[in-house]
């Protein structure tokens, strides 16, 4: 039986993650629970599941889920704070977290829980874009699973020799065994086709309103401007270990190929499948086994076609600048990534245009004295330094 800690629970792929335990309650028992705000439902989760601990944000919201807990008569202990996440997440009955705490707040926890050894079901990409060579080291140190959630990384895992092995989880060796290169496979969200005139103009929920995935509205954001892929670039270049002539970024808009890996003798294996989040979250949880996850399959009578599109850098500039930090390394893809999610929230509280998160982005890299990522305190910190000069940046605007 898997015991499993979620990072996240009230977001998108937590709930998904819940769902697909539900299903299967001789695999699974949920020991933690987080959420930042959300109390009241991390309350019901609390009364279906019965976990050890769980965690929120706030005291405030740790004294109201206490008294929603106790009116039920239930006995989960409820901390709050950044400690009480890392806490829940190397509990010692906890062997399995699914991190899906979305942006920075969720590398701490993460981080700590591949120290511990646990099987890490990784949906927080920023854990990797931030501190890359540091988290796989603690993976290769400590003997942890790591398995890709990400729809895309977890379609490329599926489609490696060793995908379905007990072998543990990416080495950072398909080079040797005869991979050209990857293939990331984008749906070119909701502005794939509108005019490059018009994209000033959009408002915050027409670029939540994705076309395909239901997500939250920060990711769905990024997956507008694409910068959601240029993070999935960096973390594939650390999952894989595979500079980034090898990994090409497509635009497929149907979104039923998942990802695709190409090999030397010309061979290209694909995972296809409903754009549903509980598919490689099923695949993560029940690995190295296959087990149901209540999605509805795939048609092939019923699709009028896959159609593949270059992209077009013009209309999604975030795409190069996250090819020029994983180029320049170091710090700076940590500062990509705390420029974008301050610029992303000022676009969703109404302060910044959306073609000005690409612009915004672009000044905090030029501004960022960059360095070397030696350790986890000078991630942090770099973390920190980007968010102030992406705040300073918009102060003119």
């Amino acid at each position: 039986m898997r015991a499993i800690c979620v990072l996240g629970s009230t977001g998108s792929i937590g709930v998904n993650t819940l769902n697909v335990v539900r299903e299967h309650p001789e695999l699974f028992k949920i020991q933690a629970l987080t959420a930042h705000r959300q109390v009241t439902l991390l309350a019901e989760q609390c009364a279906e599941f019965h976990p050890e601990l769980a965690v929120v944000g706030t005291a405030e919201a740790a004294q109201e889920l206490e008294k929603l807990l106790r009116q039920q008569g239930l006995k989960t202990q409820v901390l709050y704070g950044p400690d009480a996440l890392v806490t829940a997440s190397t509990l010692s009955s906890v062997n399995t977290v699914m991190a899906a705490i979305v942006g920075a707040a969720g590398l701490l926890p993460t981080i700590e829980a591949a120290k511990a050894g646990k099987r890490i079901l990784l949906a927080n990409k920023e854990a990797l874009v931030m501190s890359g060579d540091i988290f796989m080291k603690a993976i290769a140190t400590s003997g942890a699973e790591l398995l890709p959630i990400d729809s895309e990384h977890n379609a490329i895992y599926q489609c490696l020799p060793d995908a379905n092995t007990s072998n543990g989880g990416s080495r950072g060796r398909y080079t040797q065994l005869g991979i050209k290169e990857v293939l990331l496979t984008a749906s070119g969200g909701p502005f794939r086709t509108m005019a490059l005139s018009d994209l000033s103009h959009v408002s915050p929920d027409q670029a939540c309103a994705h076309p395909n995935w239901v997500m939250g509205r920060k990711i769905s954001v990024d997956s507008a401007t694409m910068m959601n892929k240029g993070l999935e670039l960096i973390e594939a270049h650390y999952l894989f270990g595979l500079d980034a002539t090898h990994i090409q970024i497509l635009i497929h808009p149907q979104s039923v190929i998942h990802s695709m890996v190409r090999y030397l003798d010309g061979s290209v294996i694909a995972q296809l499948g409903q754009p549903d989040m509980r598919t490689p979250i099923a695949y993560g949880l029940g690995w190295p086994h296959r087990i149901h996850a209540g999605v509805q399959e795939l048609d092939f009578k019923s699709l009028k076609g896959l159609s593949f599109e270059e992209v077009d850098t013009e209309r999604f500039p975030c795409i190069n600048l996250a090819y020029g930090a994983l180029a320049a390394g170091g710090l700076l893809p940590t500062a990509l990534n705390a420029a974008n999610e301050i610029a992303v929230q000022a676009f969703l509280d109404g302060r910044l245009k959306f073609t000005d998160i690409a612009v915004v982005v672009q000044k905090v890299l030029d501004r960022f004295q960059s360095g070397a990522a030696n350790s986890l305190e000078l991630v942090l910190q770099a973390d920190l330094e980007s968010r102030q000069i992406a705040q300073l940046i918009l102060k003119d605007y």
